[in-house]
């Protein structure tokens, strides 16, 4: 006799909601996940309007920020699992990121003037 697993469908984010200290994420099958920002260091860098820069992917199944490459997955959210990145990525993340905005403050001196 054989068993099979049950199929568990992981219902889809619908709409979400990032404040300065967490992530709130409502869902298809009417909960809402609240998770501490912290489990995201690239949202945590990220400017009020990069955070609100964001689109559901895979029909809901995850949130994509484009301006800092960052993706989410409803599943992760509700295994509890934090971003998955390594430090040493993050922190090449962090510089690039700390380059690119001097460079540009820079920039709009230069154009000020």
């Amino acid at each position: 006799m054989s068993i099979s697993a049950a199929e568990i469908e992981i219902p889809r984010a619908e709409d979400i909601t990032v404040k300065d200290d967490t992530l709130t994420v409502d869902l298809s099958d009417g909960r809402t996940i609240l998770v501490p920002l912290e489990w995201f260091p690239r949202l945590v860098h990220a400017t009020p309007e990069e955070r609100k820069n964001w689109r559901l992917i895979g029909r809901g199944q995850g949130i994509r920020w484009e301006d800092i490459d960052e993706d989410v997955s409803v599943e992760g959210l509700l295994a509890g699992r934090p971003s998955g990145e390594s430090q040493d990525s993050f922190k090449k993340w962090l510089n690039k990121r700390q380059e690119s905005l001097t460079s540009h403050s820079g920039s709009r001196r230069l154009r000020g003037r």
